[in-house]
């Protein structure tokens, strides 16, 4: 094959990427073989990564629109095409509710009852609830002069009231506003006096909605709706003019709720005029207005699904086997002596990273214990077991990332719990994000300390961990627990690291790492020889990667890209990514592992990670990658992370060369199988384990 300068391939848009993403998601709301409760779940995880998505990625479309910017990556075209999209996806989300999900629940006597349906009984019982439970949190706002527009926090529920007649003081002042309350519940169950042998529920604003008049006795309602603002919330510290961190981001954590608003969410009712009222207020053009029609928040929904209490419309409960190369109550460090350990979760369970962090904690010839952490949770097993470790007299060092993403206050809160009782608590290095996954434990073993370590693609969130999928590592090999050392002494005392021995490390050589791997394989192309990459990741985005992986596959290479979100690597193009390959995965579980398999003729390849290839994770935050030596044990990863994905018949979605997402024909079959379902199977363990749902 000619080795001529490979042609420049148009990259995607990144923001499209991600709704298309969120397009598939959605698409598991609307199938009839998805347990009904559960195609509630995937409409609200839609939902609540919308949210995300204009927290964080909007607000410089808007900007750039205000301004009437028609140049660079942010334009007034952008925002407009953007804005466009996002209508489209949430008008279908909204289809799918009202003409799908109502009516289905409706049969299995289920129903959320609106004020014109419901019968003299359950009006009289939402009247005394609201008298009782709501009215006394209720402070209606009227506005004039010495009552301006008060603030309106992020994502909170609202109404706005137009008043006819005139106030207490004999003025005209005709716009109010009601802040609802977070503490009240969103959706209401009806007692069985009212409800009979359905489950009714009514919504809060639905109850707040018929009573409004009783807010503003000698005033008339008029014009009213629910609003619900979304406002730019990705935190801005500048590290290097704070003097300290963890006090500067709880002060940042304060202001968040109160950013510039990106987004207004309003009844589909909603009048011209207090539309055109609300938008003046936050300084939103038209686009970012969202007539809903129905619940202007979906997320809060996610309560129904507990509420119901019926199995019979959930997934069946699986239970994850305990990882098949642990045996149970035998020492791990032993088993590690003998051989590296893989465990592919959620399929296995997640109990046998804490049972290697409870045997160190209680083992008394454990001195040492190290760890990152980037997402807990706030009730966290694991953060116990490191207090637990701190008060048995153990050296405890946590790398705690506070700038982790709507994250940080628990974070804060586990960093400074575990000062409190002795634990050093460093927070990496100024600038960067610490992502990378790994505890490290040493222990002493007659005269010598052994290390033992435990690296992931990304888990130390028990809950999480049962809902996603990742690779765990459990190792004593000397070389890599080495380089682990070296790389918690790096963190905390931000001294010069010395050269590694597998480890590759962001932001200082994993890029330029990959992309060498990566020309080596088009070198093997070139040549005649097998050439083969296939990768599995959360986003790709990164363009000295994406084009190491164009001038690949223009040389021969064999390329298959398993690309769970964002993808701006358009594939099949023909004479530019003819060999380029990409297809999406969505089930069950979020897929979330990073595995990297490079073959050049007889070489091969294989690495873990806890990076996805984003611009972000190659040179703002420090990242891990990891080779796996064992063969046994890579050839497990590439036929469960990797071969198996490519097959999968049932939930895959194949990158088209005009950027859209197809499914197989397979997947309407329904003998087909999905990846997940098939490891599912492998991994199931008998009655009695932990049972495991879907991701939200």
């Amino acid at each position: 094959m000619c080795d001529a300068a490979p042609t420049v391939v148009p990259f995607l848009d990144r923001d499209h990427s991600i709704l298309a993403f969120n397009e598939r998601v959605l698409d598991w709301a609307q199938r009839g073989s998805v347990p009904l409760l559960e195609r509630l779940r995937f409409l609200t995880i839609v939902s609540s990564n919308l949210d995300e998505f204009f927290e964080v990625r909007a607000a410089d479309h808007l900007s750039a629109a205000q301004a009437g910017e028609h140049k660079g990556p942010y334009t007034v075209e952008s925002f407009e095409a953007l804005a466009g999209a996002a209508h489209r996806l949430v008008e279908k989300q909204y289809a799918i509710f009202n003409e799908e999900l109502a009516p289905a629940f409706k049969k299995h006597g289920i129903e959320i009852v609106s004020h014109g349906d419901r019968s003299a009984a359950q009006k009289a019982w939402v009247r005394q609830y609201f008298e009782n439970d709501v009215r006394p949190l209720l402070i209606p706002v009227g506005l004039d002069p010495a009552h301006p527009f008060p603030q309106v926090a992020n994502k909170s529920l609202n109404f706005i009231v137009r008043l006819a007649g005139k106030d207490a003081f004999g003025r005209e002042n005709e716009i109010a506003i009601v802040k609802v309350p977070r503490v009240l519940p969103r959706l209401i169950p009806m007692p069985a006096k009212v409800a009979g042998k359905k489950k009714l529920f009514v919504s809060l604003s639905s109850v707040i909605r018929a009573h409004l008049d009783l807010l503003f006795p000698g005033r008339e309602v008029g014009q009213f709706s629910q609003f619900r603002v979304t406002r730019h919330s990705d935190l801005a510290i500048e590290e290097e003019e704070v003097r300290n961190l963890r006090t500067a981001l709880r002060l940042g954590l304060q202001q968040r709720h109160y950013g510039a608003a990106v987004r207004l969410e309003v009844s589909s009712g909603c009048s011209e005029y207090l539309s055109s009222f609300l938008l003046k207020q936050f300084n939103l053009p038209e686009a970012a207005l969202y007539r809903m029609h129905g619940p202007v928040n979906l997320v809060r929904f996610q309560q129904m699904i507990d509420l119901v209490n019926a199995p019979k419309l959930l997934f069946p409960p699986y239970r994850p086997g305990y990882p098949r190369q642990l045996v149970p109550g035998r020492p791990i460090f032993d088993q590690l002596k003998k051989r590296d350990v893989i465990i592919h979760q959620p399929f296995e369970s997640f109990e046998g990273v804490l049972d290697f962090l409870r045997e160190a904690v209680h083992d008394p010839q454990v001195l040492a214990i190290k760890q990152t952490i980037y997402r807990t949770g706030n009730d966290s097993v694991m953060m116990e077991l490191l207090r637990e470790a701190v008060v048995q007299g153990k050296e405890v060092t946590l790398v705690v990332e506070l700038k982790a993403r709507f994250d940080e206050e628990a974070n804060i809160n586990w960093a400074e719990a575990l000062e409190a009782v002795g634990a050093q608590v460093v927070y990496g290095v100024v600038g960067l994000k610490t992502h990378a996954k790994m505890l490290l434990v040493t222990r002493r073993e007659g005269h010598s300390l052994v290390r033992y370590a435990h690296l992931s693609t990304g888990n130390y969130n028990p809950r999480t961990a049962r809902l996603y999928t990742d690779v765990s590592h459990l190792t004593a090999d000397p070389l890599l627990t080495a380089d682990v050392e070296q790389v918690f002494v790096h963190l905390a005392s931000q001294s010069k690291l010395p050269r590694l021995n597998h480890v590759t490390i962001a932001p200082f050589h994993l890029q330029r790492k990959l992309i060498e791997q990566i020309d080596l394989v088009g070198v093997a192309a070139a040549s005649g020889l097998d050439a083969r990459i296939v990768l599995k990741m959360n986003a790709l985005t990164d363009e000295p990667l994406m084009q190491a992986l164009v001038r690949a596959g223009q040389r021969g290479a064999r390329i298959d890209l398993i690309v769970r979100g964002a993808c701006m690597l358009p594939a099949r193009v023909p004479g530019l990514t003819d060999n380029i390959r990409v297809r999406s995965i969505i089930g069950r579980f979020l897929e979330h592992s990073r595995v990297f398999y490079f073959r050049a003729g007889n070489e091969e390849q294989l690495f873990l990670s806890s990076a996805d290839w984003m611009n972000r994770n190659m040179l703002r935050r420090i990242e891990l990658a990891w080779p796996v030596k064992d063969a046994e044990l890579r050839q497990r990863i590439i036929d469960e992370c990797l071969v198996a994905y490519l097959h999968d018949a049932k939930d895959s979605w194949d990158l088209q060369p005009d950027g859209s997402y197809k499914r197989p024909k397979s997947a309407e079959d329904p003998k087909a199988k999905g990846a997940q379902a098939a490891l599912m199977e492998r991994h199931a363990a008998p009655p009695g384990s932990e049972e495991v749902r879907s991701w939200t």
